[in-house]
């Protein structure tokens, strides 16, 4: 990616809504607005702008099982987001929904400035994972209300995140009012299936998200297994989505995050690339899945694999930016 010309540095923060800046109380228990009002107290070192956790179901995840792995990590990244990590060097970046932090660990060993951000207590588990890089800071935010100013980032990405929300197209304009004029944003979303697996889908996530956690982890420790099994693994999972990720704690991970989270929306490439032109970007490219065999690539192609992606990256344009 292109360099921009000034020195690198964090973003500031801003108050949501007000946008009046905000700085680090003398004692760093919070952060405070020039009123001297308290906005975001500082726990662990991680402002946290959240009061609600309705999402705490997508965090879980996050916080209980250990799924980075950097090799795959760098691959994948780059796969779904169109950027070699590499290349992010001294550039300004917004990991959006963060999770567990493997992207924004990443980004922070490429040299990075990276400011990751997520709902949920997954920041705590980031944060340790990022202990050691000075140039990577955590957010405990709403995605739709980042402290954040219009315009400030080179690189955003949000991998798997949005469309957990209840308005995933809001969340998209939100972040996307983030990209400077000329920096990239790429996103990935859940991909709308055949109508016959979204109703079984639907009609699954009905009783899923309802069930208390210790029903629901054996159940996805039961689909971690069936992940492990050849044959059952590239056909049941065709109906009933659970993960074959070759690691067994991230298939567990993979299937909690399927069917405990209570939004769970999927969207077509059309929708995806639509709202990146109504944003405002330009060079928009919808980006190949993963893996490359041809019969994978087919029943992408089929919309028939659940869990798969639409995935999209696009350049903000310098004329005609929508009104922050």
């Amino acid at each position: 990616m292109n360099q921009p010309e000034r020195p690198p540095q964090h973003p500031p923060l801003q108050q949501p809504g007000s946008k009046t800046p905000l700085q680090q109380r003398s004692d760093g228990s919070a952060l405070i607005n020039t009123n001297g009002t308290v906005v975001a107290p500082v726990v662990n070192g991680i402002p946290r702008f959240v009061s609600d956790l309705h999402l705490e179901s997508f965090g879980f995840q996050w916080t209980r099982f250990d799924v980075a792995h950097e090799s795959e990590d760098h691959a994948t990244f780059q796969a779904k987001t169109g950027v070699a990590p590499e290349s992010l060097h001294g550039l300004t970046v917004l990991d959006a929904g963060c999770g567990g932090g493997r992207y924004a660990l990443l980004c922070g060993n490429a040299g990075a400035l990276v400011t990751a951000a997520d709902h949920s207590h997954a920041v705590d588990k980031a944060a340790s994972l990022c202990q050691h890089l000075p140039n990577v800071r955590f957010l405990q935010a709403d995605l739709k209300q980042l402290p954040l100013p219009p315009a400030s980032f080179d690189f955003v990405f949000s991998i798997g995140v949005m469309h957990h929300d209840a308005h995933t197209q809001t969340v998209f304009n939100s972040v996307a009012k983030l990209v400077r004029p000329g920096g990239r944003m790429s996103v990935w979303l859940y991909r709308r299936n055949q109508w016959w697996q979204e109703i079984i889908n639907s009609s699954l996530r009905s009783v899923t998200t309802r069930l208390p956690r210790h029903i629901l982890l054996p159940l996805c420790h039961l689909g971690a297994v069936l992940g492990g099994i050849p044959l059952i693994n590239r056909t049941l999972n065709k109906i009933i989505c659970f993960s074959a990720h070759p690691c067994y704690q991230n298939r567990v991970c993979d299937t909690w995050d399927w069917w405990a989270p209570r939004y769970q929306h999927h969207h077509t490439a059309k929708e995806l690339t639509d709202w990146f032109q109504a944003a405002g970007f330009t060079d928009i490219t919808e980006l190949p899945p993963e893996k490359t065999n041809s019969w994978y690539r087919q029943l992408w192609l089929w919309n028939l694999l659940p869990g798969s992606g639409v995935n999209v990256t696009g350049i903000r344009s310098v004329q005609n930016l929508p009104n922050p």
